[in-house]
């Protein structure tokens, strides 16, 4: 393969037989040189089956770990495998494999350790409920001091993470509220983070876990997630 980098695409999926199958093969489409990895979380309908249909590499989790577990299943494997890069595409749909290569871009052109695919850099159009717009702001805020530099999007899941950021999820990667508290993480390894801007879909099946009345509830636990992370001892790095 020469000095071409082996990517690949963790798609982490519960209960998502409505979309993930179109995840894989907009991956595919989008980045066809690229592996697709499925990490079924305990799901209890067809999520593996229709992956598997979609031609993706399957992983399935004996119950349901939650967004830190199946990803961090995803990192081990990256890492195992050899893959330089692994890039974050959430099963539901709301992310478009097209906007990738800006992903890419962002890892290659400025040296980042991770890139992060922002709602909220420019005006792509992209809508949210007041409560988790507020909710976004304040981590935004908190994060962007503690790590020393503007963070729009600490939510999103649409990242791109090279070999280094690869070995360190591996190994201690966040299982609680990884998408925020990854960030401090990062930033305790020295290790740097860049944003683009991109466009998001809607779900295309399945619902948000975080409903109206948890809103104020997964504010105030984020932000102890985050504080308590930002004083427990760095991890080692090789």
């Amino acid at each position: 393969m020469g000095n071409e980098q082996i990517i690949l695409v963790i798609i982490p999926a519960f209960n998502e037989e409505g979309s993930v199958g179109k995840v894989v093969e907009d991956v595919k489409k989008h980045l066809p040189h690229a592996d697709a990895l499925v990490v079924n979380d305990g799901s209890n309908d067809l999520t593996s089956e229709k992956a598997e249909a979609s031609g993706a590499i399957v992983l399935n989790l004996p119950f349901n770990l939650g967004i830190g577990g199946a990803m961090q299943a995803g990192y081990q494997y990256a890492f195992e495998k050899g893959y330089d890069i692994a890039i974050q595409v959430d099963g539901d749909g709301q992310h478009d494999p097209k906007e990738i290569p800006k992903l890419l871009q962002m890892l290659e052109e400025k040296s980042v350790d991770m890139a992060i695919g922002s709602r909220f850099i420019g005006d792509l159009g992209y809508r949210s409920s007041m409560m988790r717009r507020i909710g976004i702001s304040i981590f935004s805020k908190v994060i962007s001091i503690i790590v020393r530099q503007k963070i729009t999007d600490p939510t999103s899941g649409f990242r791109a993470a090279n070999r280094k950021a690869i070995q360190l999820f591996a190994f201690d990667y966040p299982q609680d509220y990884p998408e925020p508290e990854v960030l401090v993480l990062l930033y305790q390894c020295h290790l740097k983070i860049g944003e683009v801007p991109v466009g998001m879909n809607e779900r295309s099946s399945g619902e948000s876990s975080i409903t109206k009345i948890r809103s104020i509830y997964y504010m105030v636990k984020v932000l102890l997630a985050i504080f308590v992370d930002y004083f427990k001892k760095p991890p080692l790095l090789e």
